[in-house]
């Protein structure tokens, strides 16, 4: 689930690459046109961010689903609403969140950062996942991103790396991608 989206973008990824029973809007329950943050989008086409609307629909996935993954938009400090944040609603909501970010200079003051808001906002933070959304080395991924540090900067565990991928409609790679990451922290046996 995808709660709230502006432009296109994932819930049509999603649609594209798996095979779900879910109708776009199950997927996403409120759709913006603009490119740009939910309150500004939103505005622009004279509507408002309708919280409840997208409570729904996650509370009925939740009933009909072993497994939800919910994404966020951007990262916790994204606006939803003029006062809300998805940190805000991800503690508000007690949904177990999993912060991914990416593999680059400045990456351990982001990690400490989003942490620092999780707690703030009593999200149920599980662990952190690195991610490299483009071509990285090892020592660029070691440098930039010491597990050692941020998990002792953060008491957070890190979850794993995941490498630049070229192809992400790869299923058999993103499932073995998936499986080097430790999902056991997450209560998810690896299959």
């Amino acid at each position: 689930m995808k709660p709230i989206q502006s432009a296109e973008g994932d819930r049509e990824w999603y649609q594209k690459l798996f095979s779900l029973d879910q109708s776009p809007e199950e997927i996403t329950p409120l759709y913006f046109q603009a490119p740009l943050a939910p309150p500004l989008a939103a505005a622009r086409e004279n509507r408002t961010v309708d919280l409840a609307v997208v409570w729904q629909a996650l509370t009925a996935l939740r009933n009909r689903r072993d497994f939800l993954l919910v994404e966020a938009l951007g990262g916790l400090g994204s606006p939803v609403t003029e006062e809300l944040t998805v940190a805000h609603l991800a503690g508000t909501w007690c949904l177990p969140t999993v912060l991914v970010v990416p593999v680059k200079l400045g990456a351990i003051s982001q990690a400490v950062a989003n942490v620092a808001l999780a707690r703030q906002t009593q999200v149920p933070l599980l662990g952190i996942i690195l991610n490299c959304v483009q071509p990285r080395t090892d020592a660029e991924i070691a440098d930039w991103t010491p597990v050692d540090l941020i998990q002792s900067l953060t008491n957070i565990p890190v979850l794993g790396c995941l490498p630049y991928l070229d192809n992400l409609a790869d299923l058999d790679k993103l499932a073995k991608v998936a499986s080097d990451l430790d999902l056991e922290r997450l209560g998810i046996a690896p299959n």
